[in-house]
C-alpha cells in the first residue's frame, strides 16, 4: 500500500520573500482599506484564513468578510504574478527539493502530493516560479478546498484513494512542512508529519511537536526517503 507524501509549499518547498504576502495585502487594501496588524504571522494558514483573521481583527464582521472574499482573492491572484516576477523578489527551491520531488515521484511505494493553505491557482503561480511542474503533484488539497487546514488531510486521502482505486487509510498519508500547522493538521486523520526548518520556527521549536522526524533541510535525500517510509 503506497504512502501520500504531501508537501507544503511555502517554507517547504520554497521561498518567494514576500511576494505571497505583498499581493495579499494589497488585495486587501485594494478591498477593505487595510492590510490587517503587521504582526500577523501568514505561516500555517490558508489564504481564506489570512483573509479572515485579519480583517476580524480590524473590525470587519464575518458576514462582511465573507461577501468580499471572492473579490479580495481575485485581486490576490491577480498581483501575485507580478510580485513573484519582481526582481527584488526572486522565488528559490529550497535546498535538496528538486532531488526530494524526483525520488518521491519515482519510488514504486510513494504518491507525490501537495498539501497547502494556498488556492489552487497561486500553488500553481509559486511553483512556477520555481521551474516545479504543478501536474507532478498527482494528488492535493488546497486553501481553495476548505478554509480551515485540518480538512484539508481527508479531502487528500480521499483524492488519493480515488486515484489509486482503494481506500488510503489516513497512517497513509505523511505531510512535510515547516510549520506547527503542518504537524498538527493530519492528526485527526492518523496522519504524520516530518517537519523541516527551512520556514520560520527552528528545530528545536518544531520536535515539541512530536513530529515523526525533524530535519533542518531536506537535502539529504536518502535520510529523508528513510523517514518517509518509517513515518
Amino acid at each position: 500500500m503506497k504512502r501520500i507524501v504531501l508537501f507544503d509549499i511555502d517554507g517547504t518547498l520554497l521561498l518567494s520573500h514576500g511576494a505571497g504576502r505583498t499581493a495579499m495585502e494589497a488585495a486587501l487594501v485594494g478591498t477593505f482599506g487595510t492590510p490587517g496588524p503587521s504582526t500577523y504571522r501568514y505561516d500555517g494558514k490558508t489564504d481564506k484564513l489570512i483573509v479572515r483573521e485579519t480583517m476580524r481583527a480590524e473590525g470587519f464582521s464575518d458576514a462582511v468578510i465573507d461577501a468580499q472574499m471572492p473579490l479580495v482573492l481575485e485581486r490576490y491572484l491577480a498581483g501575485l504574478d507580478t510580485a513573484l516576477a519582481d526582481v527584488t523578489r526572486q522565488a528559490y527551491a529550497l535546498p535538496g527539493i528538486r532531488a526530494i520531488v524526483d525520488a518521491v515521484e519515482r519510488a514504486d511505494d510513494l504518491v507525490l502530493g501537495l498539501l497547502t493553505g494556498n488556492v489552487v491557482t497561486g500553488a500553481r503561480a509559486k511553483l512556477r516560479a520555481v521551474a516545479l511542474e504543478f501536474d507532478r503533484f498527482v494528488v492535493g488539497a488546497f486553501g481553495s478546498d476548505h478554509e480551515d487546514r485540518p480538512q484539508l488531510p481527508p479531502i487528500a486521502r480521499e483524492r488519493a484513494s480515488r486515484l489509486l482505486g482503494y481506500d488510503v487509510p489516513g497512517d497513509r498519508l505523511v505531510i512535510i512542512g515547516d510549520t506547527p500547522a503542518d504537524i498538527h493538521c493530519g492528526r485527526g486523520v492518523g496522519a504524520r508529519a516530518i517537519a523541516v526548518a527551512t520556514g520560520g520556527y527552528t528545530v528545536t521549536q518544531l520536535a515539541a511537536h512530536d513530529p515523526a522526524a525533524t530535519f533542518a533541510n531536506l537535502s539529504d535525500t536518502p535520510l529523508v526517503l528513510e523517514a518517509i517510509r518509517d513515518a
